[in-house]
This record gives C-alpha cells, sequence and structure tokens, in this order.
C-alpha cells in the first residue's frame, strides 16, 4: 500500500458544516494523507473519512440527509502518491 496525497475542495458546502468538528477538514480546501492500493481507492478513503467524521457527531437522519445532499459538492481536486519518483 502507497500514501496517497489528495487535494479536495468543499468549500461549496463548509458553511452547512460549521456545526460540526471536521478536524483535518476544517478548511475550504483541505489536504488529505491516506494509505490505498490505488488513487480510486485513496479518494474513496477520504470520502469514507470525511463521512464518518460528521456521522460519529450525530447520528440523526437529519445528518445522514445532509450528508447525501452534500456529497456532490465535495470534491477530489489532485491525487498523487509521495512514493512515485517525478519524471
Amino acid at each position: 500500500m502507497k500514501i496517497y496525497c489528495l487535494n479536495m475542495d468543499i468549500s461549496m458546502c463548509i458553511f452547512r458544516l460549521k456545526k460540526f468538528d471536521l478536524r483535518e477538514f476544517n478548511n475550504a480546501f483541505p489536504v488529505i494523507f491516506v494509505e490505498a492500493k490505488d488513487p480510486d481507492d485513496a479518494c474513496y478513503k477520504a470520502l469514507c473519512m470525511f463521512t464518518e467524521n460528521i456521522l460519529k457527531q450525530n447520528e440523526s437522519k437529519e445528518t445522514a440527509s445532509l450528508i447525501k445532499n452534500i456529497l456532490s459538492d465535495v470534491k477530489v481536486t489532485k491525487v498523487f502518491c509521495k512514493d512515485e519518483k517525478k519524471l
């Protein structure tokens, strides 16, 4: 498994998440490090981390609905592996 660095854009939905402690996602453009086998797996794990962080704080139906509505506004803008050599 490799360590991937993901640049995310949650600027369109961060204002709706003010009541949550977003931890590493506490920025409109967070940089997240994830251990994964490929870039697709890294994106999946980062989105899971994001949603689990919110759901652990409030497991209500309203929170689940909020997450469902904002996931289309969450974007991964760049994925790269720190281990790979640049050409």
